[in-house]
Parts: structure tokens; C-alpha cells; sequence
């Protein structure tokens, strides 16, 4: 379970972006979180993942207060129960495709497996011994996913993942990152502006000022 309690948050010129913001994700749930740009939505993520620390109030899991973690730990959370999409995909240039997307079974001491296999679900099968120097915006896109989800993590925390990607290639990226939560038993928050990846998650909120609210479910791709 993941807690948001009172959450507060502001930049530094004073400006408040999340004002005592309370939100309960129940294990298996996978929410799509939209808003007007300049809302706090990255912001809202980068909290919940111990990335950053909110002004006032606690972001819990399963009942642990994530600020009550010194360094060590609150890392080891993120590393073995986190999967984090970034915008800026934060691929390592050095390290081959296979390596990047191993990198987390390397961090926690698990078996090297599923490599090929998230390569061939991200359309890239048999370019595991490339470089990221030798891949467009997208293909890097999906390499960053299937770092994300290949050791199985119990929070999966996506923000725009599909924002280099074509309209086909989004819509398989989107069913793979909801088949990962739901067969991991996971939890999943999705940060986008896209109607299309939104409909892709249980339920969707709109993140104002004044806190998170359901809106009309949209139409299921």
C-alpha cells in the first residue's frame, strides 16, 4: 500500500504546487495522473519515490515512512521495489542495451534473466550488444521501460513514457507495462498528458491545486 498524507510541497521562489495532498494505492491498483503542466505531477512522483522530500506531511509504504529511512535504506527500497520511467530515460552510455536493462537483477543479486525476452517485447530483439549511442529517442524510450520493470517491482512509477513513441509502438509499450503490474501484483502511477496511455490504467485522476480527483473514465485501448 502506498500512503500520501498531507503531502506539501513548493518550489523556491515560494510558489506551492501540492498543498496537503492525501492519497491511498492499494496493492495491485494502476492510476493515470493528469493535469495542467506546471501542477506538480513529476513532482508527485519524484516524492513518492524518496527522490526528493515533500515540505510537510509523509509518503508511507506498506506503513513505513519513507522520510524515517537514512540514506542506505531509502535506497535499497528504490533499488529493489521501485521501477522508475524517467522523461530523460537516464540510460548509461557505456553499458551495452543488455547491461542497461540488467542493471537493477545486477544491483539486487538476481539472477541475469528475462533480458531477451524484455528485449523482444520492447521490439528490440537480437540488439542487445548495441550501445545507446546507436538508437533513436524511442528505441532509448523503451529501453528505459524494460529497465524499469525487469526485476519485478512492487511500485511501478512512469512518468510520459510514451512520449517518443509512435502511436503503434505506445500502445504495445502500455500493454506491457500493465500486463507487468498486473502479473507482478504490483502497484502503477502513470504521469501523462496522453488520453491514449491514460486509458490504459484502472482509473484516472486529475491533479489540481486542491488534490487528486477521479474523472470520467476514458474510453479502454
Amino acid at each position: 500500500m502506498l500512503e500520501l498524507r498531507d503531502i506539501t510541497k513548493g518550489y523556491a521562489e515560494g510558489r506551492k504546487v501540492l498543498a496537503n495532498l492525501d492519497y491511498t494505492l492499494n496493492t495491485g491498483e494502476y492510476i493515470a495522473i493528469m493535469g495542467e503542466s506546471g501542477v506538480g505531477k513529476s513532482t508527485l512522483l519524484n516524492l513518492i519515490a524518496g527522490l526528493d522530500t515533500p515540505d510537510a506531511g509523509e509518503v508511507r509504504i506498506n506503513g513505513i515512512a519513507i522520510s524515517s529511512l537514512d540514506d542506505d535504506a531509502a535506497t535499497k527500497l528504490r533499488r529493489e521495489q521501485f521501477g522508475f520511467i524517467f522523461q530523460a530515460f537516464h540510460v548509461l552510455p557505456h553499458l551495452t542495451l543488455a547491461q542497461n536493462i540488467a542493471l537493477p537483477l545486477l544491483l539486487n543479486g538476481e539472477a541475469i534473466d528475462r533480458v531477451e525476452l524484455m528485449l523482444e517485447q520492447i521490439g528490440l530483439r537480437g540488439r542487445g550488444h548495441h550501445f545507446p549511442r546507436q538508437l533513436s529517442g524511442g528505441e532509448l524510450q523503451r529501453v528505459a521501460i524494460a529497465r524499469a520493470l525487469i526485476h519485478r517491482p512492487k511500485l511501478v512509477l512512469a512518468d510520459e513514457p510514451t512520449g517518443n513513441l509512435d502511436p503503434d509502438t505506445a500502445h504495445e509499450i502500455l500493454q506491457l507495462i500493465r500486463a507487468e503490474i498486473k502479473a507482478n501484483g504490483a502497484m502503477g502511477i502513470i504521469v501523462t498528458h496522453s488520453h491514449l496511455a491514460a486509458a490504459t490504467a484502472d482509473s484516472v485522476l486529475n491533479l489540481t491545486m486542491e488534490g487528486l480527483h477521479a474523472t470520467q473514465p476514458l474510453q479502454p485501448v
